[in-house]
């Protein structure tokens, strides 16, 4: 592992004091690291990894290869306890594996197939389609959380800079305010893989700019409820450890899982830790968004009239409360079909 960083770094052009100054570690340590005196901990791992642009499934074989060696050395029972360990290991995951629904695995082939239809189309794709859709979606997204502007007004706040009689400035922030934060995701897309904490509290930071702002881009110092909800997200305190181990958990399965699944689940944890004061249903929306643009799919639209509301309410309370998956994940593959076959219909024409 000491290799890994130390040759990471060098092809980065970075010196170890630059290294440590943008990961937040000591520079000694950093030099620790690279020597082999010191093991890093799995949060400096995550970090390291990101900074480095090194898989992180890879630094992380080298970092636990380590580790156990450090643990048994050469004992004579070694490999024994290493093949008990490896048989509980090889349990727990078949334990522990997402089972997929006949349902789910319905309604993914479709989706598979109708971005590959999707894909021999995009030569007939225009800024002016994308433009569209990502103006609904921000009309939709808001429209969730109680903003009374219509799709028209929205466009007129956000495209022509005007401002609505009745309509409060909280109203027109969230218009303008959420129509930035895809744009920002859009800048992430080029970034392979990208979804780090910086990311997040950024598109948070966006969403209540203006409007919260001495709560926007931080995690919540109080404890919350969810209006509607039976569901009682963690002590405040305890948020910084969720986040990083929703951060540790992404970094683990984001090549293991189909993308809707993938978007689905960072959504529904995210909404689940509720970090955030305010904004915490936006922000999990775009995440989920980002991830899927990512893998080259369309946004999946959740509509904000009253059916579409509740339902997609239910399918979390569900997931948070009896920890069953299925509806939610259902009803985020149903939008993201339904953006596939509408995004098709337009470019065919």
């Amino acid at each position: 592992m000491k290799s890994l960083l130390k040759n990471a770094r060098e092809q980065k052009g970075l010196k170890t004091r630059e290294l440590a100054q943008l990961a937040g570690i000591d520079q000694a340590l950093i030099s620790k690291f690279e020597s082999g005196t010191r093991k890093p901990t799995k949060d400096q791992i995550i970090k390291l990894s990101q900074l480095l642009e090194i898989d992180y499934e890879t630094l992380m074989i080298a970092w636990l290869k380590e580790k156990i060696l450090y643990e048994i050395g050469d004992d004579d029972l070694a490999l024994k306890a290493l093949k008990v360990a490896e048989d509980e290991i090889k349990y727990n995951k078949t334990v522990s594996n997402l089972k997929l629904s006949t349902s789910l695995e319905k309604i993914l082939k479709e989706i598979d197939f109708l971005k590959e239809k999707l894909d021999s189309f995009r030569q007939f794709d225009s800024f002016k389609i994308k433009q569209a859709l990502e103006l609904e979606y921000t009309f939709e997204s808001n429209r969730i959380e109680g903003n009374t502007m219509t799709l028209r007004e929205t466009d007129m706040v956000i495209n022509e800079g005007l401002t609505i009689s009745g309509k409060s400035m909280r109203e027109h922030l969230e218009a303008i305010n959420h129509q930035e934060a895809i744009g920002f995701i859009k800048e992430l897309m080029s970034k392979s893989n990208s979804l780090n904490e910086r990311d997040l509290l950024s598109i948070h930071n966006l969403i209540l700019r203006g409007i919260i702002p001495e709560d926007a881009g931080r995690y919540r110092k109080v404890q919350v409820m969810i209006q509607g909800s039976t569901h009682m997200p963690p002590q405040a305190l305890m948020v910084p450890q969720e986040m990083e181990e929703y951060f540790i958990w992404y970094e683990i399965n984001k090549n293991k899982l189909h993308p809707v699944i993938l978007a689905a689940e960072m959504h529904e944890r995210l909404i689940t830790i509720h970090p955030f004061i305010d904004g915490n249903g936006r922000t999990s929306r775009l995440i989920m968004n980002l991830i899927l643009m990512q893998k080259g799919y369309p946004i999946a639209n959740i509509k904000g009239d009253y059916e579409n509301r509740m339902q997609y309410y239910q399918a979390l309370e569900i997931a948070q409360t009896k920890k069953d998956k299925e509806d939610f994940f259902l009803f985020i593959a149903q939008r993201e079909k339904e953006s596939l076959e509408r995004y098709i219909s337009i470019l065919t024409q």
